[in-house]
């Protein structure tokens, strides 16, 4: 048997192949980013999966591809833990922007593959190998047009009176705003990049409101002037995407790409389909 994982910070999707190549079983469990969990967390979320459980000892390869996993660091401090949880496997760890890659882009074909979900990120990929000119430094000072980063342009516009009065109404009616509440998430609990992402809803749902426009084209284009446009060939080759935000907010996404002279690509809500086919192929 083998586990193909694709993890982001909010959740983490498994697809477990036989020798064939056909599927066991699907499941999922909450996100396993190294970055922001701990060692015990992980090794809970894994234990309190059924399947996961169940078949441990059967597991003979496990591609785990996640977010956090971007330093050598982090990806030896999960391989350890795999390697307790599933005695019999042996573990390749890699950050999730090869699980976007190999959704997206075909292999032996260019493109710019990017990320945004709950958080976001952008790399060239020369048919064969990825490079990357901007190095994460988390969801704090980075993660532009991500859900973290509507959600918490959101709440600061509350806070600060910039939101129009009539979508202030609706959040705070949609939305627990009390500040203890918030600072509670944000400063005491476990993910608060999830926590921050989750208010990035609202502004779907709302997403045809001006006020929400505006933060919206602002992110899209943030993130193309500080990650896209890092590459040389940023026009001339295709930006393909994966992530919540990009699925749900494609056509203001588009918008902006097309704006910016730069080439339409993919755009997956979730990259683990492209991925049981991409390890179909070279089982």
């Amino acid at each position: 048997m083998i586990l193909i994982v694709d993890s982001g910070a909010t959740k983490s999707d498994w697809i477990a192949l036989d020798e064939n190549g056909e599927q066991l079983f699907l499941t999922q469990t909450l996100g396993l980013s190294p970055e922001v969990l701990t060692k015990d967390v992980i090794e809970d979320r894994l234990a309190n999966n059924f399947e996961l459980s169940k078949n441990r000892e059967k597991v003979k390869h496990l591609y785990f591809y996640g977010a956090g996993c971007g330093t050598d660091r982090m990806k030896l401090f999960l391989k350890a833990i795999f390697k307790d949880y599933f005695p019999n496997a042996k573990a390749d760890v890699k950050e999730d922007t090869y699980a976007a890659i190999f959704a997206t882009t075909k292999v032996g074909h260019q493109g710019i593959v990017c990320i945004l979900g709950t958080g976001s990120n952008c790399s060239y990929y020369d048919g064969n190998q990825l490079f990357q000119k901007v190095t994460s430094l988390g969801y704090i000072p980075m993660d532009d047009g991500s859900g973290n980063f509507f959600g918490r342009k959101l709440i600061r516009d509350y806070y600060f009176h910039k939101m129009p009065s009539d979508l202030a109404h609706k959040f705070a009616a949609s939305h627990d705003l009390d500040a203890d509440v918030i600072k509670e998430n944000l400063y005491k609990q476990p993910n608060p990049n999830t926590y921050l992402a989750t208010f990035a809803r609202f502004l779907i749902e709302n997403k045809d409101h001006p006020y929400s426009k505006g933060v919206i084209d602002k992110g899209f284009q943030q993130f193309i002037n500080n990650y896209v446009m890092q590459f040389e060939l940023a026009t001339k080759v295709p930006i393909n995407f994966v992530g919540s935000i990009a699925h749900y907010l494609r056509d203001e996404l588009t918008s902006v790409l097309l704006r910016n002279d730069l080439i339409v690509g993919v755009i997956r809500q979730r990259p683990i389909e492209g991925l049981v086919d991409f390890h179909r192929s070279n089982m």
